[in-house]
C-alpha cells in the first residue's frame, strides 16, 4: 500500500513540474517574448524550484549536506572534460553551422541582445541556474523517476525530461542540424548527470561540472552574438 501512495506521489509530482519547464520556454521564445515571455519564463522559474524545495522539507524531509572534497574533485574533473568537449565541437563544426545573423536577431527579441545584459545573464546561468537544475532534474526529477522505474531507466527518462525544453530553445536560434547534435549533447551530460547523483547521493558533482559545462555554453553564445 505505501510503495502504490509513493509511485502515485512520484507520478503526480512528475506531471506537476516537467511540462512547466517547455511551457515557460515556449513562451520566452515563441508565444510572448519580450516582456510578458520572461514574466511567465520568471513566474515558472519559481515553480520549478518552489516545488521541489516543498517536497524536499515538508515531503521528505531531508537534510542538507555541504560537498566532500571527492565531490569537488569528480565535479572539477568532469567539467573540464565538457568544458573541451563543447569548444571542441564548436569549433568544429558550430561556427559553419551556425547562422550568427539569425541568433542575434533572436537575442535582440528575447531582450538579451547588449553585452551588458547578455553577461550579467550568463552569470545567472552559470552559477545559480546550473544549481537550480541540478536540484530540479537530478535530486527531485531522477528520484522520481527511480521510484517508478529502474534505475538505468531512470536515468534515461530524466535526462530526456531535461533535454526537453533545451530542444524548445534551441531551435528558436538554431537550424536543425546544430538543434539535434545540441540535444544530444544535453541529453548525455543529462544521462551523466544523473548517473553522478546515483553515484554519491549528491548534487554536488553535477554541479561543479554543471558551471563549467554553462561557462563554455556562455562563451560560445558571447562568441556568435558580439564577435
Amino acid at each position: 500500500m505505501l510503495a502504490n501512495l509513493d509511485r502515485r506521489n512520484a507520478l503526480i509530482a512528475l506531471l506537476l513540474l516537467v511540462p512547466v519547464a517547455s511551457f515557460g520556454v515556449t513562451m520566452a521564445v515563441y508565444i510572448a517574448p519580450g516582456q510578458m515571455g520572461q514574466l511567465v519564463f520568471s513566474l515558472c522559474k519559481i515553480w520549478l524550484l518552489g516545488l521541489p524545495l516543498l517536497w524536499f522539507f515538508w515531503h521528505d524531509r531531508l537534510k542538507l549536506s555541504l560537498p566532500k572534497r571527492r565531490e569537488w574533485v569528480a565535479g572539477i574533473s568532469l567539467g573540464l572534460v565538457m568544458f573541451a568537449t563543447i569548444l571542441a565541437v564548436y569549433g568544429l563544426w558550430g561556427q559553419s553551422g551556425i547562422d550568427a545573423i539569425a541568433v542575434r536577431e533572436k537575442a535582440q527579441a528575447v531582450g538579451i541582445g547588449s553585452p551588458t545584459i547578455y553577461f550579467f545573464g550568463a552569470l545567472y546561468f552559470i552559477l545559480i541556474n546550473s544549481l537550480l537544475e541540478e536540484i530540479i532534474w537530478r535530486w527531485f526529477v531522477y528520484r522520481q523517476w527511480e521510484i517508478l522505474v529502474p534505475v538505468k531507466a531512470a536515468i534515461i527518462l530524466s535526462a530526456f525530461c531535461f533535454t526537453l525544453h533545451h530542444i524548445i530553445a534551441l531551435s528558436a536560434y538554431l537550424g536543425w542540424t546544430m538543434v539535434i547534435l545540441g540535444s544530444l549533447g544535453v541529453f548525455l551530460a543529462g544521462v551523466v548527470w544523473s548517473w553522478c547523483y546515483l553515484t554519491y547521493r549528491s548534487i554536488w558533482v553535477g554541479y561543479f561540472s554543471h558551471i563549467l559545462a554553462d561557462l563554455a555554453i556562455a562563451l560560445v553564445a558571447w562568441d556568435i552574438l558580439f564577435t
